[in-house]
């Protein structure tokens, strides 16, 4: 992501450097929409029923578990775990994911570094 920010993008290095290095932990959006996702799917297939004030609670974890979540792969199924068990869908739901988890691991991090690279292209515009 650097390099592309730099080389390809021409933002200013101590631009590019500071957005990306906090954006790595703290701007991981495909995280956050995925751990989102994956909860109203398990909830959907178990039958239950989650109503809005519920889905307001997964969206507030979701947007905390993509600030906290490690950026290593599968590093948000033990999030996505704690959020099943706070709304009420059995944990254990999480190995019907485990199957397409590294393809889904992959979209998201494509998902997280454009999500950078797009805030530091804003932020350096910002600064002229």
């Amino acid at each position: 992501a650097l390099k592309v920010a730099e080389e390809k993008l021409k933002l200013p290095s101590h631009v590019s450097r500071f957005v990306l290095t906090i954006g790595s932990t703290a701007n991981q959006n495909g995280t956050a929409l995925f751990e989102g996702v994956t909860v109203l799917f398990l909830a959907q297939f178990y039958g239950v029923e989650l109503g809005f004030a519920r889905q307001l609670v997964v969206v507030g974890i979701c947007v905390l578990g993509g600030i906290g979540t490690a950026g290593v792969p599968a590093g948000s199924l033990p999030v996505v775990a704690m959020i099943l068990g706070i709304v009420g869908v059995p944990p254990e739901g999480i190995g019907i994911i485990l199957g397409v988890d590294r393809f889904l691991d992959m979209c998201r991090t494509t998902l997280n570094v454009s999500g950078d690279l797009a805030a530091a292209v804003v932020i350096s515009r910002g600064e002229r």
